[in-house]
């Protein structure tokens, strides 16, 4: 069990990431489309991974967030990034390499990955 300063710093921790999130405007948004469409195209995975290398690469410019459908459901799973400046930009058939690759190219070195991109799929 738990001591009740470890609950409250795990509390603080919490509410501090939450108070991030929501005041981000200079942060990179990552959103996963979760609806049934994305969850049966494998979305939690790519989610989990996406969040785990975050994580693991301790950055603190980016976090992700989930949402339902994004209307392009024969290309889900879908990861949209929305970058500080106002960029959007729509992955398709993401799979748990590709959110790897996304957070490491897009995220931390500002590349687009065109082969992934619903343009580049679409063509």
């Amino acid at each position: 069990m738990k001591s009740l300063e470890e609950l409250a710093a795990i509390r603080n921790r919490i509410l501090n990431d939450v108070t991030i999130r929501n005041e981000g405007s200079d942060k990179i948004r990552i959103v996963v489309g979760m609806a049934t469409c994305g969850i049966a195209a494998g979305a939690r995975p790519v989610m989990k991974a996406m969040m785990e290398e975050i994580d693991k690469r301790k950055l603190s410019n980016a976090y992700v967030t989930q949402t339902g459908c994004i209307g392009l459901c024969r290309l889900e799973p879908i990861v949209e990034v929305y970058m500080p400046e106002g960029e959007k930009i729509t992955y398709v058939k993401v799979d748990e390499e590709k959110a790897v690759r996304i957070i490491n190219e897009t995220i931390v070195n500002g590349k687009v990955i065109d082969e992934y991109t619903v343009g580049a799929y679409e063509k």
